[in-house]
Parts: structure tokens; sequence; C-alpha cells
């Protein structure tokens, strides 16, 4: 059985990480990576294939940057003739980047069975480019790996088959709690005992000059109170830069390797963000979570974990701001299933997805018709 990984982003690659660790020990199994190359800075990408011990990728489709359409474009077309070429049993994408949706779309054309693991999380606001990609690529999947009972109930609310859907738990967590030693083991850093880690990316809150210089003002009334430590996404900080703003009370940080910002994660004293994927971590590092956004697609971060949603709204931020501070952060606990072992639980789902459906489904054809040849696939 040969199953081939597609990534493309920052997040895509502490997901696959634990799985393609779990499917290596599995006998008559060969993997293949793909990396799109949607993020190709060094600390955004390369870093975290050494920290994180992904095999070099078989291919990388060097995408880059663009507009939705370009990246999506481009990932579609060159990946095609990757898939045709080495002819997968199965493919597996993650999370909700441009990337992923583009090689959902690839796989349905070219009819290959493939996973989605993250699947089933909805923020219902479809403004937000990920909840399209979210959609998209759970209507197309053949086999969808959930985080949370959340994501089985939106599944089956869309009618998606129950058959499909696997509740297996959070692969990031795995990635958390393999390197959560390591993280511990970095020396401390130069900051005060007590500091808030800050994360911004999303387009709904940098994009808008207006909005972005709000946020950051928000940031800079905090840092009157504790250090605000700011690894700045290098899209943020084009933005940051043509507003010309002098940031008081804010220490600015380049993109941080996975394990260097998960030891920062570890010890703040809260963090404010607007990444899914950090709402996760600190949910089980029982860290309190500040989203600057006005939904959500994980839920039980707010329903279980520490999350706290406060929007753009600069008084709702500065009061939970001291709810922190004043020894009264939401409680939380860790979810069902975030345990560590999500990638084995997918591995055993992959290792026995039928053989009649994938015989059916892994011919893959190009555009014109041609079934593309299989050639050897090593084994990893």
């Amino acid at each position: 059985m040969h199953v081939l990984h597609v990534v493309g982003a920052r997040p895509n690659f502490m997901k696959a990480a634990p799985v393609i660790r779990a499917l290596r020990s599995r006998q008559d199994i060969a993997q293949s990576l793909v990396h799109t190359g949607q993020h190709y800075d060094a600390n955004m990408s390369d870093v975290f294939f050494s920290q994180l011990e992904i095999p070099a990728p078989d291919e990388n489709l060097g995408v880059g940057s663009g507009s939705h359409a370009q990246q999506t474009a481009q990932v579609i077309t060159r990946l095609e003739p990757v898939l045709v070429n080495r002819r997968p049993d199965i493919v597996v994408v993650y999370g909700d980047v441009n990337s992923t949706m583009a090689a959902a779309l690839v796989c349905s054309k070219l009819l290959i069975p493939f996973a989605h693991v993250e699947a089933g999380l909805r923020s219902f606001d479809r403004e937000m480019p990920e909840e399209i990609n979210r959609i998209v690529t759970d209507r197309l999947a053949d086999l969808l790996f959930t985080p949370s009972e959340d994501g089985d109930k939106n599944l089956l609310n869309e009618g998606v088959a129950v058959e499909k859907i696997h509740l297996v738990g959070n692969v990031m967590i795995d990635t958390l709690t393999r390197l959560l030693p390591l993280a511990k083991a970095c020396p401390k850093n130069g900051f005060a005992s007590r500091y808030a880690l800050v994360t911004l990316h999303r387009p709904s809150n940098v994009d808008d000059p207006d909005v972005l210089q709000r946020i950051l003002h928000s940031l800079s009334n905090v840092g009157g109170n504790l250090d605000v430590v700011f690894p700045v996404h290098p899209r943020t900080r084009q933005r940051i830069e043509a507003l010309g703003l002098r940031l008081d009370n804010l220490h600015l940080l380049d993109p941080l390797p996975y394990i260097e910002f998960l030891s920062l994660q570890a010890r703040a004293t809260l963090v404010i963000t607007d990444s899914g994927g950090i709402q996760e971590e600190t949910t089980y590092l029982g860290i309190p979570c500040l989203t600057v956004r006005s939904n959500t697609e994980r839920p039980i971060t707010i329903s279980v974990g520490t999350n706290v949603l406060v929007g753009q709204d600069s008084i709702a931020l500065t009061s939970e701001v001291s709810k922190v501070l004043g020894g009264n952060a939401k409680p939380g606990a860790i979810p069902a299933l975030w345990d560590g072992y999500a990638a084995q639980r997918i591995a055993d789902v992959l290792e026995g997805f039928p053989l009649a459906t994938r015989s059916a489904r892994s011919r893959p054809r190009s555009a014109d018709g041609l079934v593309g040849s299989r050639p050897r696939v090593q084994q990893r």
C-alpha cells in the first residue's frame, strides 16, 4: 500500500509528522511526501522538517505566495502530474490551507481516494478562506479523521456517511506531547517571569490598517502590565512596517521554530492569538488563551478548554487580561482523545482501508484520460 502525504504550510507539518511516524512501523506500507511550497521561508518551513523529523519531501512543488486563486491553481496544476506518475493508493491531506483543498480537488478528478486529517471543524463563517477549504475538502474526502466530537456532529449534519467518519483525537497534541520535554529543556528567555505571548496572521486582523492599528494599540496597553512577546508572521510584519507605527511595550521577534515557540508558550502567563492550532495547544497546556476573533472552528477549546473569544474588542481584551493577572483565569480541561495517540488510530484506519475501494479508485488519470504509470516506491 502506498500512502502519499500532501503538506503545504506550517500547521500541516505538525499534523503530518506523527502520522508519517506511525505508518513507518507498519509492514507493507510505503510512503511518499509532497511539499507544495505554500510556506517557503526557512523559519516557516525548512526548520520544521528537521525539528519534527519529517523526511525530506519526495517532491517540492515550489508554489510560493500569491492570491488564494493563484496558490490553489498552482497546486492543482503542479500536483496532478505527480499523482499520475506516483499513483498512490491513498492520499492524506491535513488541515484547512489552500494546499489542502487543491489536493482534494486533484484527487477527486483523478479518482484517487484521500483522507482528511482534522476534518469536521467549522466556524460557520464563510468569510474565512479556511472555512471554504474545510467544507470542500470534507465533501470530497473518502476518510474523515476528526479531532473532537463536534467535528463528527458537523459532518453528520452535512450528510456525510457515518462509515467515513473516524473520531481519532488531535494529531497536533501528538507532536506537542513528544516535543514538550525538549521545549521545557530550552534555556529560559530573557523576558520577565510573567509575559503574554502573541501571534497574529488572519487577514481579518492584519490586512485592514485600521483594525491592525487598533489591535496593536490594545497590545501596547497590555504591555504596560507585563512583557508582550510577539513572534511576527512575515505577512503581519509587512503590514506593521507599512503603518510606520512606533510600538511601545512590544517585543517583536522573527518567526520561531516549533520547539522554541513551544518553550515560550508553555511558560507564558497567557497567550493572545488568532491561530486555530494555538487555541488547541494552550488548552492542552492549561495556559489561558484570548482569541482575537469573533468565532472559532474549535469550539471545544471554549466549552472544555482555556480559550476565550475577545474579538477585536479592546475593552474585552483588557478585561480578560486583568482576570488572568488577578488569578481569575478561566479553568480548563483536556478534551477526550487528546492523548498523544491520534496518529496511531489514524494509521490503524489507513492500514485497514478496504482493498476493493482502493482498487476501484486508485487509477489516476491525467486531463487527457491516460492512466499514469506506477513507479516503484521506496519504503521509508
